[in-house]
């Protein structure tokens, strides 16, 4: 069965200079692998652009932007498709448990939205299931291990995905 990803949750202020993001703030956050685990980090304006390049660092696996909601406002979940398609990418070849099914719930995700086609299924030696897709519009291939989960582990790792997207301000 595959492991979770223990994900941090944001503390509402930026990581380098500690400073509370306040409601209606502009900010950017950042997803990054720490060995077993996924860190969200958000910064102030100011200090992400202090940090120059930070979003091609190789254990960065996402960057977006994003305004800290006010406190009365319902939390909407607005992610553009490339980091999607970006957070799929990152995580190609990768063999951790929780990697690989984070990166199977991507494809469905991407599945849905019409972004990703199912080509065809191979069987490894060892009987694992491994999808071969593509995107639309392109002919480079991907391919996807199928971590047998079921649908409380998919959802699961689906409530991790909104996480680590959408934050807890």
């Amino acid at each position: 069965m595959a492991k979770e990803y223990n994900i941090s949750k944001t503390a509402g202020q930026c990581v380098v200079c500690q400073r509370a993001l306040e409601p209606g703030e502009e900010f950017v956050a950042a997803v990054r692998e720490a060995g077993e685990e996924l860190l969200r980090e958000d910064y102030c304006p100011t200090c992400w652009g202090a940090k120059g390049d930070a979003a091609n660092e190789p254990d960065v696996l996402g960057v977006w932007r994003a305004r800290v909601p006010q406190p009365q406002e319902k939390r909407k979940l607005f992610v553009d498709d490339d980091l999607l398609r970006n957070f799929f990418e990152r995580l190609e070849g990768a063999e951790d448990e929780a990697k690989v099914s984070f990166r199977y719930v991507l494809a469905l995700v991407l599945m849905r939205k019409k972004l990703l086609v199912y080509d065809r299924m191979d069987r490894r030696d060892d009987g694992s299931e491994v999808w071969q897709m593509h995107f639309k519009g392109s002919d480079a291939t991907h391919h996807v291990i199928d971590p047998k989960m079921d649908e409380d582990k998919i959802a699961e790792v689906s409530a991790q995905l909104g996480q680590i997207l959408e934050g807890e301000l």
